[in-house]
């Protein structure tokens, strides 16, 4: 019997998501980036393409498991995707980090107040 892998759960524009039962687009955005591991394979990827196994090193305590589903759901929604060099950013995905690295530079800035 072969076992086949369940659809990938992704967060919908328009329907509930964690913090939002309207689903704004925002919303849906922070509650993909949010899960784990999400930001670490993006940032992982900001700079080059990598592979599985160059990402599960860089994500150290990332199961195959969990980094398997993070990329399936990342490649669903279009911000990553797989080429003959292992995964990186589509332009989506860089555009993306593009706007999340100033919040990356306020964050530094916040922490030294905490």
């Amino acid at each position: 019997m072969v076992k086949e892998n369940p659809p990938v759960k992704i967060p919908r524009i328009g329907q509930s998501v964690q913090g939002s039962q309207t689903g704004q687009p925002i919303m849906v955005l922070f509650d993909l980036i949010g899960r784990r591991w999400s930001m670490g394979i993006l940032w992982n990827l900001s700079s080059q393409n990598r592979t599985f196994r160059d990402l599960q090193t860089r994500c150290g305590s990332a199961s195959p498991t969990v980094l398997n589903t993070r990329l399936k759901e990342l490649r669903a929604v279009g911000l990553v995707e797989k080429t003959d060099t292992g995964y990186g950013l589509t332009g989506s995905g860089r555009e993306l980090f593009e706007v999340l690295e100033p919040l990356g530079d306020w964050a530094m800035e916040w922490a030294k107040d905490l």
